[in-house]
C-alpha cells in the first residue's frame, strides 16, 4: 500500500473545490445565526463518515443497479461542470430547502453541504482514476479542513470579506471546470473504447 502524494493532492484539490467549504461560509454563518451554535465535530465527522462510506459502498449500490463506475463518472462530470457554472457565474442552479435548525449539524450542513450529491459523484469518478487509500487520505485532509472552517467561519469571513470570497469560489470553478472536463474526456474514452 503505497500512498502516491501527487494523487492525493489531485483528490484533495478536486474534492476541496466540488465541496466549496470556503464558499459555503455565508451559508454557514446564515445557519449559525439561525441556530445559535453549530456543532463542528460532529458535522464534520458526519460528513466524513458520509463520505467514506460512499467511497466503498458506491460501486456496489451501482452494481446493484446496472451502471458502470465510467457511466457514473460521466454523469459526474456533468454535476460538476455545473457546480463550477455557479460557481464562476454567481448564480444558483439548484438549491436545497433549508430544514429545521434543531438539525443543522447534520442536515443540511453534513448533508447535502459538504457530502452532497456533487462530492458524492466526485468520489466515484476518483475512484475510477485513482488508488483508494489516497483518495482516503484526501477526504480525511478535506474532513480537518472542513472543521477548521466551521470553526472559525467567523474570523474567516471577517479576514477574507464578502469579495474575497466570491474571487476564492471564482477562482475553484474555473479549476472544477477544467476537472470536469478531462474527467468526461477520459470516461468517455473509456465507454466508447
Amino acid at each position: 500500500m503505497e500512498l502516491n502524494f501527487k494523487e492525493i493532492f489531485t483528490a484533495f484539490m478536486i474534492l476541496f473545490a466540488v465541496i466549496d467549504i470556503v464558499g459555503n461560509i455565508p451559508i454557514i454563518i446564515d445557519l449559525r445565526k439561525k441556530v445559535g451554535h453549530i456543532q463542528s465535530e460532529k458535522a464534520s465527522i458526519i460528513a466524513g463518515i458520509i463520505l467514506i462510506s460512499f467511497l466503498f459502498l458506491g460501486k456496489s449500490i451501482l452494481n446493484l443497479i446496472g451502471i458502470d463506475v465510467s457511466s457514473f463518472a460521466v454523469a459526474g462530470a456533468f454535476i460538476l461542470f455545473f457546480i463550477a457554472l455557479e460557481m464562476i457565474l454567481g448564480i444558483t442552479l439548484y438549491k436545497e430547502d433549508d430544514s429545521s435548525p434543531m438539525t443543522a449539524s447534520v442536515f443540511p450542513l453534513a448533508f447535502p453541504l459538504i457530502a452532497g450529491p456533487g462530492s458524492l459523484t466526485t468520489l466515484l469518478s476518483l475512484r475510477a482514476e485513482f488508488n483508494i487509500q489516497n483518495i482516503i487520505v484526501a477526504v480525511i485532509l478535506n474532513v480537518i479542513v472542513i472543521y477548521i472552517v466551521l470553526k472559525t467561519s467567523k474570523r474567516i469571513e471577517r479576514i477574507i470579506g464578502p469579495n474575497g470570497i466570491s474571487i476564492v469560489r471564482k477562482v475553484f470553478g474555473v479549476i472544477l471546470l477544467a476537472i470536469a472536463v478531462k474527467l468526461f474526456a477520459h470516461n468517455i474514452k473509456v465507454l466508447f473504447a
